[in-house]
């Protein structure tokens, strides 16, 4: 069989099959287009596989290779720390997202937001229910105020005191620093809480939703929610200011029927004012319970008391205002109180610190409207129905005339020193049966009282000067108080306690010495009264009138200016 006949090769394609391939441009390898793609890693190798093998710049291809290699390793890793960074700084290029608060569902996909203060109605992002977004929620909200996400409850905000419920739920919010009243919704958190008036609440930070109650505020930390024990037989010396106040107090709760008869007005408050230490706190107290105690026996019905025990200086705020606002709240809650059934006592301690009498100047503008508003308070249009008012103060002349008018404080009881018998009580009173006594309570209480009323030239402890020119000193039983007392039957309790421990005795007693010991003891100190002569400090503690008084100082300086000369 023939073979057959070769197809004759051109003459230029057979110089190109002649032609070695290192000898051919990369163009005519690839288009230029497919070079372009090419990194420098593929290109080294192209032009590398172009070589003959064994040739001598393979080695140094290699070497070039590994160097393109590196670099190109470095390049990538600066390239993606260069993309990181770019998108940190677009990050921090974007504006802030805003947080409002959910106020109500508009629509479907339309929510109703306040952002800063100000209301918008913002599309909601499809992926959050509307229906999942609760009343008074945080939200947040993009550039183009559209909700992305619903965050929860804020837990900080101002607190306000409720003046006021509304009949759809909402709230009426009473400002303190005389701004306008508002009113604002609860919150979900809210929605079925039982509140009433005088509670406070905290909003949120656009001051428009109610989100938590914090309390009813500091007035609960004055009340006494449970009166004390004090039957008026436990207070001595004092017969004829319990008199007056089981008078002006306890009748007109007893006997109503008969004042309504008579159309008698029942005092709406009563003034305790007398020297310091002399039982006027003690004798606002027992009126609480003994009134409910004679209520309860007379008609079987328990009122429960509720005293409200006031220290006159700390009502007294900086804050223009904040007095004014306490004195509303005290009268508020006694009210709401009295409404309840209790029986609301108004105590008022050092009364003379916020019921001052009004006087021009910089120091005196809070007593310039804290007197006003008191005043306000007592003639209201809301009556003081079961609502007594006590003040007690040792300097009644620095209270207002307008506050001791008839109307509003109608009793005036002086709570005076005990005398003689009196003091004989007190001791008696604090010389329980209880304690370890060495003779009979009665026995040892008159000893002590002689000696405490002895008019011996010991005893002498002021010298008073009249305008008359009559001249007559003081012995220490002239100036006796329930405080000091006490004092004495404690100091004798010390005495013999100390005692029974030198000696280890078996059977401790209290004996008359140490009683008579803790009287000179107690005066020697002279901690209760004045170390000065001035006549005023001294008058505080007596019951001269200031007129008639020249000079009241201690005899105590003469003795001694006499001694020394001697």
């Amino acid at each position: 069989m023939a073979e057959p006949k070769k197809k004759p090769v051109p003459r230029e394609d057979q110089a190109a099959a002649d032609t070695p391939l290192s000898s051919t441009p990369l163009a005519d390898l690839l288009p230029r287009e497919q070079l372009e793609e090419l990194s420098t890693l593929q290109l080294v190798d192209l032009i590398t596989s172009k070589l003959p093998p064994r040739h001598a710049s393979i080695f140094d291809m290699v070497y070039l290779r590994e160097r393109i290699a590196a670099l190109e390793e470095m390049n990538d890793q600066a390239r993606a720390a260069l993309e990181k960074m770019d998108a940190i700084i677009e990050k921090l290029r974007a504006p802030a997202f805003r947080i409002g608060t959910f106020l109500a569902p508009v629509d479907r996909d339309k929510a109703h937001v306040c952002l800063g203060g100000t209301d918008y109605v913002c599309r909601v992002d499809p992926a959050i229910p509307v229906a999942s977004l609760q009343a008074g929620q945080r939200v947040l909200c993009n550039e183009a105020f559209a909700v992305v996400q619903g965050l929860g409850f804020d837990r900080n905000g101002p607190i306000v005191r409720v003046d006021e419920l509304l009949s759809d739920g909402r709230l009426r919010i009473g400002q303190e620093a005389g701004v306008t009243n508002f009113i604002l919704q609860r919150s979900a958190l809210l929605a079925k809480e039982k509140m009433k008036p005088g509670m406070e609440v905290r909003l949120d930070v656009n001051q428009r939703v109610a989100l938590e109650i914090i309390g009813v505020g500091k007035r609960v930390d004055r009340s006494l929610e449970t009166v004390s024990e004090l039957p008026w037989s436990a207070i001595g010396g004092q017969d004829e200011a319990v008199r007056a106040i089981r008078d002006a107090i306890e009748l007109p709760f007893l006997h109503r029927e008969l004042f309504k008869k008579f159309e008698h007005s029942v005092p709406k408050g009563f003034l305790l004012h007398g020297p310091p230490g002399c039982g006027k706190t003690l004798l606002g107290k027992a009126t609480a319970y003994n009134l409910r105690q004679q209520i309860q026996a007379q008609t079987g019905v328990d009122h429960p008391e509720f005293f409200l025990h006031i220290k006159g200086p700390e009502v007294l705020n900086m804050w223009v205002g904040e007095s004014e606002r306490q004195v509303r709240d005290l009268f508020a809650q006694c009210r709401e109180r009295a409404r309840d059934g209790a029986l609301a006592f108004l105590f008022i301690d050092e009364a003379e610190s916020i019921l001052g009498t009004r006087r021009g100047g910089r120091f005196n503008s809070i007593l310039s409207t804290l007197v006003p508003m008191f005043c306000t308070e007592m003639d209201g249009i809301e009556p003081l129905t079961n609502v007594v008012v006590i003040l007690a103060s040792n300097r009644a002349d620095l209270i207002d005339p307008a506050i001791l008018r008839p109307g509003r404080i109608d009793r005036k009881i002086r709570v005076k020193r005990p005398d003689q018998a009196g003091a004989q009580a007190i001791y008696e009173i604090y010389l329980r049966d209880s304690l370890p006594l060495a003779e009979p309570k009665a026995d040892l209480a008159r000893a002590v009282t002689e000696a405490h009323f002895a008019r011996t030239p010991d005893n002498e402890f002021a010298e008073v000067n009249f305008r008359s020119g009559r001249r007559e000193l003081l012995c220490r039983g002239d100036l006796a108080s329930g405080a000091i007392i006490a004092a004495v039957v404690e100091r004798a309790k010390s005495l013999a306690i100390r005692r029974a421990i030198a000696t280890q005795a078996t059977d401790p007693q209290l004996t008359r010495t140490d009683l008579l010991t803790a009287l000179r003891l107690e005066h020697e100190e002279n901690d209760l009264f004045p170390s000065t002569d001035l006549t005023e400090d001294w008058l505080k503690l007596t019951d001269f009138d200031p007129e008639n008084v020249v000079k009241l100082g201690p005899v105590r300086a003469r003795k001694t200016e006499r001694s020394g000369v001697v």
